[in-house]
């Protein structure tokens, strides 16, 4: 599966492109939307169609997107929700599907720990996609939720294998939901889901 991971922002905005099989992930591109300064229209159409170009060279099964939460300045979430949904509409206009992780479900998948800094994700990325150097910032985060997604994935498979509880269903791989009755006895360690 491929995955390009977008970290959403109105001044610059990180994607990065994994492969994943099984176990192994895959290193494909990484890089960051620098937008200019000036009226927020022109920005968003800078960010749409910088992504859009990113989602057709990537040629990605899949997207992941940061969610936002709203912080302490709400004039900078409602520009950064803007800008998450410019890169959205982006992703859904070249036709991928598009999956959500909250950053601390970021930090948790990657480093291990919901309060991890830049720095740690820089590290633990170049680490698992055994690069020669820390990306930056921007594109670490990119990749992280690819990396974020790639993980959530090979869990979800793996239960879809293992015989479901009696009346569970099937679980819905692509969009990633378990129904209450699949969650029942699963506990979340270190940002992945076990048995």
């Amino acid at each position: 599966m491929r995955i390009l991971g977008i970290d959403p922002g109105l001044n610059t905005t990180g994607y990065g492109v994994i492969d994943a099989h099984g176990q192994r992930l895959g290193y494909r591109g990484s890089g960051a939307i620098r937008i200019p300064k000036g009226p927020l229209p022109e920005r968003l159409k800078t960010l749409f169609d910088g992504v859009s170009e990113v989602a057709r060279e990537a040629q990605a099964d899949v997207a992941v997107v940061e969610i936002v939460f709203v912080n302490v300045n709400p004039q900078s979430t409602l520009l950064l929700g803007q800008a998450r949904g410019a890169a959205i509409a982006a992703l859904v206009a070249q036709g991928l599907p598009v999956v959500e992780y909250t950053a601390l479900q970021l930090k948790k998948s990657i480093v291990g720990y919901g309060r991890a800094s830049k720095s740690q994700i820089q590290d633990m990325v170049a680490r698992l996609l055994a690069l020669p150097g820390q990306p930056g910032a921007d594109a670490a985060d990119a990749l992280g939720l690819a990396i974020c997604h790639a993980h959530t994935q090979r869990g979800l498979a793996a239960l879809q294998r293992a015989a479901p509880p009696a009346g569970a269903g099937k679980i819905d791989v692509e969009s990633g939901k378990l129904s209450a009755a699949q969650l029942r006895g699963m506990r979340l360690r270190r940002g992945r889901l076990v048995g």
